[in-house]
């Protein structure tokens, strides 16, 4: 573990234990006092409780689930599992017979505590399974269907009017078998924050701390619900609070964690980028300056070598003011068609190459797609000046038969694409258009030019 990671780990476990130490006091009052060991009559709380928990923990499985279907960590998918349980549990079981008959009945809050701990031992399972799943889709589907069916099969199940000390005709369900049930219920909590714990200390990801830290909320809560073993739609205990805090946490949690993720893609893949536009461009050029610097050395005349220095170092200025303004004009501080025509301007300045721009105004292009679309153009424009030899290029997005369409097409020497393979500018832009569920198609011919077209996605 580096200085940092070390650095950050433990200013987590001061905050983690410097909670537990305060829920644990919190909790010590409460069981060592018979008198705060109560219950709330509070019906409408009751109710927005648990529709804040049937909220919270949907949003959260599918926050989930999209983590799975794009990395297909098995921890993720177990996770959405067991939100899942516990989402679909209080809709089902928490909130639908409240709303139909306006109170729990017995069989549904044991359905309900059912759910629960379904979906606690799923996500306590979680952080101790590693690996990744190639059918992800399928596995997703196959885990949602095998959650419902166990808690349909739940449903069933608790019919017993045995259950607790309780009967059929009171809407409280209470005793010793509620207080079983809350004491697993938090077992299965303290594993999960073991478990999510030694995961951010093992890899450092923020979403295993916020996972502790609402574990952590949901173990003390399901404490106090073993000192006041009450389930019912009419009462509200002191765990609730904490059970709604915990569920709030892990929203944030995951929320900034997926965006944490898509903003560290986003700059891998920019990163990518530009060293690849550096590879291809500005280190061509500098190579050739430093060629040229050691042809002086070696005693070549200087009115020989003079010129094609002052080219090369031209060329190379201004492939780093075409970088420069791909990075400030496609990052979305500018508009699309506006950034394009001021990339074509400085494109054609020294007259080399004249680019016929035509952008319909029709066209709407996402945030997503502009980006995308800008490096497409960007790197046609590039081959047709640096590779194709062309005088001419027309650049065009249109709507065509009902699709958008983009189209680079030069004038230059083309190649016969039936024989030869396309290089890696052309493969750079094919991956460009599929990361927009884009189709790109190639046509070239000797002495025909070439001619590049996206189709993108349905609008």
């Amino acid at each position: 573990m580096d200085g940092v990671r070390l650095q950050s780990y433990r200013s987590w476990l001061f905050g983690e234990i410097l909670l537990v130490g305060l829920l644990a006091s919190g909790t010590a009052l409460f069981a060592a006092s018979e008198s705060l060991q109560s219950a709330y009559e509070l019906h409408d709380a009751r109710l927005a409780f648990d529709t804040a928990v049937a909220v919270v923990a949907a949003i959260v499985c599918v926050l989930a689930s999209v983590r799975f279907l794009v990395d297909g960590r098995t921890l993720d998918l177990l996770l959405a599992a067991g939100f899942w349980s516990v989402a679909l549990g209080t809709v089902a079981f928490g909130l639908a017979p409240v709303l139909a008959r306006g109170e729990l009945t017995p069989q549904s809050a044991w359905a309900l505590i059912g759910a629960r701990l379904l979906g606690a031992g799923l996500i306590a399972i979680a952080p101790y399974v590693d690996g990744r799943m190639s059918s992800r889709r399928r596995s997703l589907l196959a885990v949602g269907l095998g959650v419902a069916l166990v808690l349909t099969v739940a449903g069933v199940g608790f019919n017993a009017p045995d259950w607790g000390d309780t009967s059929l005709q009171t809407t409280v369900v209470e005793g010793s078998y509620v207080q079983v049930a809350a004491v697993l219920l938090a077992l299965l909590w303290l594993v999960a924050v073991v478990g999510f714990g030694l995961r951010y200390r093992r890899y450092g990801r923020d979403l295993d701390s916020w996972l502790c830290l609402a574990a952590t909320l949901a173990l003390f809560a399901d404490l106090h619900l073993v000192l006041t073993p009450i389930v019912s739609s009419n009462y509200v205990l002191q765990g609730d609070f904490l059970r709604v805090i915990a569920y709030g946490i892990l929203l944030v949690g995951v929320w900034r964690a997926i965006s944490d993720a898509e903003f560290g893609r986003a700059v891998a893949d920019e990163r990518a980028r530009v060293a690849r536009e550096i590879h291809d461009g500005l280190a061509q050029y500098l190579f050739a300056i430093s060629t040229q610097v050691s042809m002086l050395e070696a005693g070549a005349p200087l009115e020989q070598v003079l010129p094609r220095l002052k080219q090369a170092a031209t060329s190379a200025q201004q492939e780093a003011r075409f970088a420069v303004l791909a990075l400030s004009s496609a990052g979305g501080s500018a508009r699309f068609d506006s950034a394009l025509r001021r990339y074509v301007e400085v494109l054609t300045a020294d007259g080399e190459l004249d680019v016929e721009l035509d952008v319909d105004p029709s066209v709407r292009l996402a945030p997503d797609e502009q980006i995308e679309v800008f490096r497409i153009v960007q790197e046609g424009l590039g081959n047709a000046r640096r590779h194709s030899g062309a005088g001419h290029v027309e650049v065009s997005i249109s709507q065509q038969g009902g699709r958008r369409v983009v189209c680079v097409s030069d004038d230059g020497v083309g190649f016969d694409d039936s024989v030869t393979t396309a290089g890696q500018g052309v493969a750079n832009m094919r991956l460009r258009a599929e990361a927009i569920e884009g189709e790109l198609s190639l046509k070239s011919e000797p002495g025909c030019g070439t001619a590049i077209e996206v189709v993108l996605r349905a609008a």
